[in-house]
């Protein structure tokens, strides 16, 4: 009787342990008994390791010792801090910090030489380290949803640089050193508190897609006039009430345009004196012609 009792009990404890929570995939390779290396995978571009939505609320020790690692996801957990190792891996050419709770990123950073893709969205960033600027292969950089207000004046040495988003984030003013970065193609500054655009943009030569939406702007400069790469200009929902007679120029804007994906002159929402909103209705062509027209007349 106490043996099929023992037993009995065996098996409800089988069921419970086979209904509890999964293992991490990573701790339940490390508890078979298998190697870290064999979390990687190797594909045609990259060795890659994913540790995503894993609910970390700190870094494996292992992760530090795989230096064969060039992609590494560490996206949507729940991350303080990012430890010094970090700087171990300097093969790293793609780095995913998206969506975890960090506070700020260690110096060693700087550490990764070979880093062209870095996200660090979606976290608690207020400052950004000086000693990114280290990394001078860097292309692609996210710091959106963050309290960041300022850069470090270095930046300029990110010379590589050419999709930045600085969205969702503190900003008064675009920084200086934004502008001497002369590869971008992509510069994103929704929703900050930006009041006004320098005159200084027009260093941007290579500049396609501006987005200011959301912010506090009041005019555009004519320098932006200037940018004739600009395919998509966005300043919805800004305080924006006239705008300037050589904005025809940019003839790479081919419509007036209202789904946020498209390309264009995005130019909702702000309060344009008369009879800008009536000429803006007739579309991209009319407004040109507009202000063609006053210009010359002028």
């Amino acid at each position: 009787m106490g043996t099929e009792h023992s037993k009995n009990e065996e098996r409800r404890s089988m069921v419970f342990l086979r209904k509890g929570p999964k293992l991490p995939a990573w701790e339940d390779a490390l508890l078979a008994g298998r190697e870290p290396k064999a979390l990687l995978k190797r594909g045609l571009r990259y060795v890659s390791l994913s540790l995503i939505m894993k609910g970390m609320t700190s870094t494996p020790d292992f992760l530090w010792g795989l230096h064969e690692v060039q992609k590494l996801n560490l996206s949507r957990n729940q991350l303080v801090m990012i430890p010094p190792s970090l700087g171990k891996l300097d093969r790293l050419v793609v780095l995913n910090l998206g969506g975890n709770c960090l506070k700020c990123l260690p110096k060693e950073i700087g550490l990764l030489r070979n880093l062209k893709v870095l996200f660090v969205n979606m976290n608690c960033l207020k400052e950004v380290p000086a000693e990114l600027s280290l990394c001078r292969k860097l292309e692609v950089l996210s710091l959106s949803h963050n309290c960041i207000s300022q850069l470090p004046l270095n930046f300029t040495d990110l010379s590589s640089l050419r999709k930045l988003n600085l969205s969702n984030n503190r900003f008064v003013q675009i920084p200086l050193c934004i502008f001497a970065l002369r590869s971008l193609d992509f510069l994103h500054l929704g929703f900050n508190k930006l009041e006004n655009i320098a005159e200084s943009i027009q260093y941007l030569v290579n500049l396609q897609i501006f987005i200011v939406e959301n912010n506090n702007i009041r005019s555009l400069p004519r320098s932006l006039c200037y940018l004739s790469t600009l395919e998509l200009l966005n300043v919805d929902y800004n305080a924006i009430q006239t705008l300037p007679d050589e904005l025809y120029l940019l003839h790479r804007l081919r419509r007036i345009a209202w789904n946020p994906m498209d390309k264009g002159l995005h130019i909702a929402h702000n309060p344009l004196s008369r009879p800008l909103p009536e000429v803006v209705e007739g579309g991209l062509d009319v407004l040109f012609n507009y202000l063609r027209d006053k210009k010359e007349r002028n």
